[in-house]
């Protein structure tokens, strides 16, 4: 299996990694096709600290999983983000920990919520411009998310974005509804919308894999007692609606705090790739050092802003803790990472993705 999936390593990733030993780094768009029809889960994961991949990949490579790593726009631009990752220290990283920790199942690179928020030409260019810094760094999968404009714009923006992968053969990802936000109640994607978006970009030659809707979901932690609401019978309804534009189903947004129980549902209402991204920092931030988190804590109160502003200032600081600290970060994440695997269904999914693969070549 493994031999046959690296063969399928694209050659702009060969050149990029430039060694005979290859990460099974692949096309989301080979990833997400082949895996369409299977009722699983593919897992992206936002690692805004860096500490949690080897528990990651140490739990992918248990269960025969595919994973995705991703980090959206914010968190990762060409500035580095609030992360203080930019697109070549994070794929870097990525390459690094699999070499290191030997992890030999297929995963992806992904360009999350990589958004244009107006129809301005600076708006659009500093994307464009971070689109091609993420594909000369290793990124073989993206998300554009121009879903703040009237659908309208965002068929043209998607579509203009889209021109940098041709030829290319990566993952695309679009959005249609955002995801929302403490104290926001934006409304649910409809089905009418659904398809006057995806009729547009077909009509422009632009063929996406996955849609990242607004079903209910909320991003960041949950608060006590808070309900997660989230429309199934609307995902069904829109997944159906995606499935006929061809695309091979959607993104749920979202994930940290949902019970389990009902993440393992989602599959069954259309969801083939689910983000977690709060989660990762909430482990990384239980393994830092107490003295570390006060300070980071500290700042972030001085200032009167969320913690997750504080990864870039103290990045030093993170990347340098204890191998002891780092360890704890590692089994934490593992722990982690193998009960929502399990959740999603995925475990055997690298063994699947190899099988379809060998049958469609």
């Amino acid at each position: 299996m493994n031999k046959f999936l690296l063969d399928r390593v694209p050659e702009k990733i060969r050149k990029i990694i430039g060694k005979e030993e290859l990460p099974c780094l692949l096309s989301g768009k080979d990833v997400f096709s082949a895996l369409k029809d299977e009722k699983l889960i593919i897992m992206g994961c936002n690692p805004r600290i860096k500490h949690v991949i080897p528990g990651i990949m140490r739990a992918a490579e248990e269960l025969d999983a595919v994973i995705a790593f991703e980090l959206t726009r914010t968190e990762g631009g060409l500035d580095g983000g609030y992360t203080g990752q930019t697109p070549e220290i994070f794929c870097n990283t990525i390459f690094e920990y699999a070499l290191k920790y030997g992890f030999s199942k297929p995963f992806i690179i992904h360009g999350d919520h990589i958004t244009i928020q107006d129809t301005g030409k600076k708006e659009f260019s500093a994307a464009a411009e971070l689109v091609r810094a993420q594909i000369e760094a290793g990124y073989t999968s993206f998300a554009f998310d121009a879903s703040f404009n009237p659908v309208s714009k965002n068929i043209e923006i998607v579509a203009g974005l889209a021109e940098q992968l041709v030829g290319l053969d990566y993952g695309l990802e679009v959005e249609l509804g955002e995801a929302r936000r403490a104290g926001e109640t934006p409304p649910l994607t409809t089905v009418g919308e659904t398809e006057k978006f995806l009729s547009g970009l077909r009509d422009k030659g632009v063929k996406p894999q996955l849609l990242a809707i607004n079903n209910g979901s909320k991003r960041g932690n949950y608060l006590e007692d808070e309900v997660v609401k989230i429309d199934l019978t609307r995902t069904l309804q829109i997944y159906r609606t995606s499935v006929s534009y061809g695309l091979c189903g959607l993104v749920q947004h979202g994930i940290t705090g949902t019970p389990l129980h009902l993440v393992g549902r989602l599959v069954d209402y259309g969801i083939r790739k689910g983000n977690i991204g709060t989660l990762w920092q909430n482990v990384a931030h239980a393994g830092l050092p107490l003295e570390l988190m006060d300070a980071m804590r500290l700042w972030a109160r001085e200032n009167r802003i969320d913690i997750k502003y504080a990864t870039r200032v103290f990045k030093s600081e993170i990347d340098a803790i204890p191998e002891q600290s780092t360890r704890q970060i590692h089994d934490m994440a593992y722990r982690e990472a193998r009960e929502f695997l399990n959740a999603f269904h995925a475990k055997g999914s690298a063994t699947k993705l190899a099988r379809v693969m060998r049958e469609n070549r």
